[in-house]
């Protein structure tokens, strides 16, 4: 028993919905008013708030730590991996340009990579240091890495060697949500939360989605950006879900960790948080396990997250863990960019991010845009 009111202003037909709001959801929509707007957007998404890994992520800033970029120059091949270098790069510039780095809480605080003495992992790096330096050239203009070993007392860390990059940061991931939210909305989309999506279907003519409460939204086009739930919707995707474990500290008075810093090929990663530690990683300690839309922890990652923190981070400081959570990411089975490609004529998705959503979901926004557009 519909009003006029709730047909012609709620109830109508859109030239695009879009499922998921998070950044690539959200950059899609505006992508698409703002080049197209006399169509109609709505965005849906099934938490009471953008729910998925975009606010539950540890708030970098980051393209890639020496170890984790000379694996993929390994595993990919070098012009695929700087291909993927400069995509976050852009992708980071054109966020804090659309955004501005007030409304997303960022600090330029730069970004380490942390190693063992003599470890096998560091000695493989300092040898093609130099090397992975000269290839970033043509994308930096400079070199990227510099050795900064001398900060790692200052720092108040255990560890051996320190690789600097002063290009990163981080960001708050809710005040960034917030106003990536506030813009989608001021540019005239319309999102619609507590309406998660249970099954679509492309009559050629346009897109039918059924939503969990039993309601349907029509639409011409559709898009489905829902990264690590993305097999929820798609069954034969090769995105595949993986879990992130966060562990926050209690404030650790005269804390003088500041940065982001990564640790064994990216698989760790913390950083300061107001007088705290965020700390997280260790999804490869159980990769079937942490292969999961469930949110949760696990003893077996968070002992490893706390053995961390005691005898690297923090070593000899007295702490506890403030809060704990996890995070959905979504990753391609074998590795890449991400998928954004027509599953139908009329449906787009956009999904499989690897961990790196902050740097490139604008830009994967637009590349989905546009084959909305054509």
């Amino acid at each position: 028993m519909e009003s006029i009111w709730e047909q012609t202003s709620f109830g109508r037909n859109y030239d695009l919905a879009v499922v998921g709001a998070g950044i690539t959801g959200l950059f899609t929509a505006l992508h698409l008013r703002r080049k197209y707007p006399e169509r109609s957007v709505l965005v849906l998404e099934r938490g009471p708030h953008p729910s998925g890994a975009s606010v539950k992520n540890a708030g970098f800033a980051c393209f890639g730590s020496p170890s984790e970029l000379l694996h993929d120059i390994d595993t990919e091949g070098e012009a695929a991996a700087l291909h993927r270098v400069e995509e976050r790069w852009r992708g980071l510039t054109e966020l804090r340009e659309t955004l501005g780095d007030a409304a997303i809480g960022f600090e330029a605080v730069g970004g380490y990579e942390l190693f063992a003495k003599d470890s096998l992992l560091y000695t493989r790096v300092a040898k093609r240091f130099d090397a992975l330096n000269a290839a970033l050239h043509g994308i930096f203009k400079k070199n990227v890495f510099t050795w900064t070993d001398q900060r790692t007392p200052e720092l108040g860390l255990h560890a051996g060697h320190l690789a600097w990059n002063p290009l990163e940061g981080a960001v708050d991931s809710g005040m960034l949500m917030r106003a990536l939210l506030a813009k989608v909305q001021g540019e005239g989309a319309d999102v619609r939360f507590n309406a998660p999506v249970g099954s679509w279907e492309d009559h050629g003519t346009g897109v039918a989605i059924q939503l969990a409460s039993g309601a349907t939204v029509k639409a011409a086009r559709a898009v489905v950006a829902t990264n690590g739930y993305t097999r929820d919707l798609i069954p034969a995707t090769d995105i595949l879900p993986g879990r992130g474990q966060v562990v926050l500290t209690s404030p650790i008075p005269g804390l003088q960790l500041k940065g982001t810093f990564h640790k064994d090929e990216g698989f760790y990663y913390f950083r300061h948080y107001q007088g705290r530690v965020l700390l997280g990683g260790g999804r490869h300690l159980d990769k079937p396990g942490e292969t999961t839309t469930e949110e949760g922890t696990t003893p077996q990652i968070q002992n490893v997250l706390e053995e961390l923190l005691r005898n690297t981070i923090l070593p000899g400081r007295e702490f506890s863990i403030e809060k704990r959570w996890s995070g959905i990411m979504g990753f391609r089975k074998h590795g890449g960019p991400p998928v954004v490609e027509h599953l139908t004529p009329n449906v787009v998705v956009a999904a499989g991010l690897g961990g790196i959503g902050v740097a490139i979901g604008i830009r994967v926004a637009r590349q989905a845009a546009e084959l909305v557009g054509n």
